[in-house]
């Protein structure tokens, strides 16, 4: 009995050193992406080369009355154009939405039931783009269903830590945004592979078929979320916000704006990135065509993923000797990173045709770099910031953000064709770069400000 009396309590489950629910989060984060990731890394491609032209684009239920809209704000658009343009108004949508959906967790259905309705509205919307017919009721679906479901998942990451926890937010944010990248690797490739074998439908359908698995393991993981994590509507009164709250808003207001142009930089590499290695990229291995959907995030999300735990040790070191950058740095080193990237493919495109595919590699390797230290980074501080009661709403602010730089990408790729690609890639890098100058002008007072606000 007394040696019974020693024995030590059970440690607590954690994930890799976090909470245990952050693991479900995760992978239902991941199993997300590989759809979406893998669905978006055809659909530009898809709608160039085949949905929009003739003998297809007849079959689409409501597009001649889409077109006309499109048409009536932008003038006559030819096929590129036209695709361009409705891939940027789809991520951009999707990205515009998780504002409605945050109201709607924060004031209405709470945060775990708006994941699943959002889960099942987005496998009804992948399975959906296996028909040409059902096109564009598809990409409604899939808008609303990341709505509700993209920002309330962010949230619930960051209600698993303390307040003043700003440390383990982030180490956390870092393993949410590494299960996103993995995702982001495998669905290019797995359905970027099947649409060049099979055809783009069976693509299509495979993203659907992950994305009920991304339900599936977020139902899985109910008991281990909290009521806090759950993300149950605030039921108490809601007191004012002081004018610390509402300076501390409005600094990150500012910090979003900044992010966008290394957003619109970012994001290029899924819309007319994809357009511009199909045509003048060798991707030929042996008698075996690399996929060009292989190019659409895949390497930058694998990088992403590969150098967090390099960053979480240079962050470390860097803060033992009082040099770790502030958040705002860290935010302006992506946008740099972006500027970086585009102007290897500027240089490639203005030396060489064909370009070897270690250009675009390069590209998506430092991409991927600027991605780690940029989004999760964001994500953290608003988490961090934001006053308790509109955290979601400026979660999905966040991704608004996401609307605002896709939006601009559909229409910056259609100048492409009335560019040369050296000067197209240039402009890129350029708009990345003027990111950065804000984020490294504005570092000081804005971290003043969320130094006031005390966390």
């Amino acid at each position: 009995m007394a040696a019974l009396d020693t024995i030590a309590p059970p440690r607590a489950r954690t994930f890799f050193g976090q909470p245990p629910a952050l693991g479900f989060l995760a992978f239902t984060e991941a199993w997300e992406r590989f759809s979406y990731y893998g669905m978006t890394s055809l659909l530009v491609l898809y709608m160039s080369q085949a949905l929009f032209m003739p003998g297809h684009v007849g079959h689409i239920a409501g597009f001649a009355a889409f077109r006309a809209g499109l048409e009536a704000v932008f003038g006559k658009m030819s096929t590129l154009a036209l695709a361009s343009q409705t891939y940027g108004l789809y991520t951009g949508f999707v990205y515009l939405t998780p504002v409605l959906g945050g109201l709607i967790a924060d004031r209405l259905i709470g945060r775990r039931n708006a994941v699943v309705a959002g889960a099942v509205l987005m496998s009804g919307g992948h399975i959906a783009m296996a028909f040409d017919q059902s096109f564009l009721i598809a990409l409604f679906l899939l808008i609303t269903g990341c709505g509700l479901l993209k920002g309330n998942i962010s949230t619930q990451v960051g209600q698993l830590y303390a307040e003043d926890d700003a440390a383990g937010r982030t180490r956390g944010f870092s393993i949410f945004s590494m299960a996103i990248n993995v995702g982001a690797v495998a669905g290019p490739l797995t359905c970027g592979l099947l649409a060049q074998l099979y055809g783009w439908h069976v693509g299509f359908g495979l993203a659907g078929a992950l994305m009920l698995i991304a339900l599936a393991t977020y139902l899985a993981g109910y008991r281990y979320l909290t009521e806090s994590a759950r993300g149950a509507a605030v039921r108490e009164p809601a007191a004012p916000l002081d004018a610390r709250q509402k300076r501390a808003i409005a600094a990150l207001l500012v910090v979003m704006a900044i992010t966008i142009p290394h957003s619109i930089a970012f994001y290029q590499n899924t819309n007319i990135g994809l357009i511009w290695i199909n045509a003048h990229v060798d991707l030929m291995a042996g008698h075996f065509r690399m996929p060009t959907a292989w190019f659409g995030g895949a390497m930058d999300s694998f990088i992403s993923i590969a150098c967090v735990p390099f960053l979480f040790a240079l962050w470390r070191f860097q803060g033992r000797h009082g040099g770790e950058p502030g958040e705002i740095a860290k935010i302006g080193i992506g946008a740099a990173l972006a500027a970086i990237a585009n102007l290897v493919l500027a240089v490639s495109a203005a030396l060489f045709d064909p370009v070897s595919p270690l250009v675009p590699a390069a590209y998506e390797i430092i991409l991927g770099v600027a991605f780690i230290w940029q989004w999760p980074t964001l994500l953290a501080l608003v988490s961090r910031v934001a006053p308790q009661r509109l955290k979601s709403t400026l979660m999905g602010v966040a991704f608004l953000t996401l609307f605002v730089s896709n939006t601009i990408i559909g229409r910056i790729g259609a100048l492409y064709e009335h560019m040369s690609p050296a000067q197209f890639w240039t402009m890129n890098a350029g708009i990345a770069a003027s990111g950065a100058v804000l984020a490294f002008l504005l570092r000081k007072p804005l971290g003043r400000l969320f130094a006031e606000d005390g966390k």
